[in-house]
């Protein structure tokens, strides 16, 4: 069989919009806590030189000279040891730099070209391969004129270990944790789609065993899917039958006529002729019959119809006054009403009533378009001043063929025909006597659009 045309694979789509909704937070979440870590860190670090600093500040002191002090060491031991990695500076405009001996012969850069009175942080490379943390302050001791920056600096090493491990674990986590994901999404998507091969096991298994219902149980996602197709096979069932019906109709009426004419033919009867028009014209009615049911039938499966009452009932008023100039039609109600069947249905079932009520008439036609109140349904009348119908000719008037009045042409097919394709779209017809005109009054039921 042919492939039908599709989009692609609905599996495959979900699939993809789960691995990239998944990539986008876990990147934006990964890189906001990394950041968020990391800055921890850091302030845990830097916190640790402040402290160091603010000890240092406390136990600096003015000497006689005008030189900067400290009046106690402090407790940490690796200041003491050269190149131990942490070191201290104490800077004044005029004086030479009081280092740490952990500094031996070098010594800080200190940046002259701002005044630090709060403890300012910063990273250095200018002990080359060995990065620096450095805060910096600005203090004026007491007894003392010279603005003092006290310069506290550590090694990043052990800070970028620190980062690096965070840095580390969350690569690792946030992988694993987009691999669960994306397996998560893997089996949501087969095992939540699982339903819709089960569908289409019962689709094949309608096809390859006759099945003619979708019964298995299936959840509600599904479930108005498998509703709309159960109610499209009835359908389908519905109209094949129709069909079945029209064609055996249509046989079992013809089988008549052509017997007679085959037995007339047999037989050399004389009135041959007369014989062969009389049952074609029988056999065109019933032609002309079942293929106005048909069309019907055929556009009522197209769709949902919206047809307005007005419109149609004009276009017919025209076409009837051209084959009947002296008549007299009037159309009133209504003029916004709409019904739910197909514009050349109605147009054939208007054409026929008001045909009708034209030619058996007085010369009066008066169409009503919404003639009764009624949510559902709406109610057209078409009355004429004619002699009506008694009440026990009006149920065998709808009979194919049946003509009350044989003096003026017709086939008989009229009523019946507007019958049947009214009952196509769940209408009715109804026949009466009209009050207003005393003729007869055809009351036509349609459903609302």
């Amino acid at each position: 069989m042919k492939s039908a045309p599709h989009t692609g694979s609905l599996a495959r789509r979900m699939m993809l919009i789960s691995a990239a909704w998944i990539l986008v937070l876990l990147l934006g979440g990964g890189v906001a806590l990394d950041r968020t870590l990391t800055n921890l860190v850091e302030r845990n670090f830097d916190e640790q030189l402040e402290y160091v600093q603010t000890a240092l500040i406390a136990s600096a002191e003015i000497g006689p000279d005008g030189e900067v002090l400290l009046y106690r060491s402090l407790g940490d031991q690796r200041f003491l040891e050269p190149n131990s990695g942490v070191y201290w500076q104490i800077s004044g405009d005029g004086h030479e730099p009081f280092p740490s001996r952990s500094l031996w012969d070098r010594s800080l850069e200190v940046r002259g070209d701002h005044i630090d009175n709060e403890p300012h942080f910063y990273s250095s490379g200018q002990f080359g391969e060995e990065p620096l943390r450095i805060v910096e302050r600005s203090v004026i001791l007491p007894q003392s004129d010279t603005r003092w920056t006290f310069t506290v600096a550590s090694a990043r090493g052990e800070l970028d270990a620190q980062i690096a491990r965070i840095r580390s674990i969350l690569i690792w986590s946030f992988v694993v944790l987009a691999l669960g994901l994306l397996v998560l999404a893997a089996l949501q998507s087969y095992y939540g789609l699982r339903p819709l091969r089960r569908v289409r096991a019962a689709i094949q298994r309608i096809r390859s065993t006759g099945s003619n219902r979708v019964t298995d149980p299936l959840p509600l996602e599904v479930q108005p899917l498998v509703q709309e197709l159960n109610a499209l096979l009835e359908h389908s069932e519905k109209q094949a039958e129709e069909a079945r019906t029209h064609a055996g109709n249509l046989a079992h009426a013809l089988k008549t006529p052509l017997t007679v004419v085959n037995n007339a033919a047999t037989a050399h009867a004389p009135d041959l002729a007369d014989t062969v028009i009389r049952e074609a014209r029988t056999m065109r009615r019933h032609v002309d019959h079942h293929l106005a049911r048909a069309r019907a039938v055929g556009r009522r499966a197209v769709g949902h119809a919206r047809t307005p009452v007005w419109q149609s009932a004009e276009a017919v008023r025209r076409a009837v006054e051209r084959l009947y100039p002296s008549g007299r039609f009037d159309i009133d109600g209504n003029a916004s009403a709409e019904v739910s069947i197909e514009r050349q249905d109605l147009d054939e079932i208007l054409g026929n009533l008001i045909e009708n009520a034209a030619k058996y008439g007085g010369g009066s036609v008066f169409v009503t378009v919404d003639a009764e109140p009624d949510e559902e349904r709406c109610v057209i009348w078409v009355e004429d001043d004619g002699a009506g119908i008694p009440d026990e000719e009006r149920d065998r008037i709808f009979d194919r063929g049946a003509r009350l009045d044989t003096g003026k042409p017709g086939t008989g097919l009229g009523l019946a025909i507007v019958r049947d394709v009214a009952e196509i779209y769940n209408g009715s017809v109804e026949l009466s006597e009209s009050e207003d005109l005393g003729g007869l009054l055809v009351r036509l039921s349609l459903p609302r659009s």
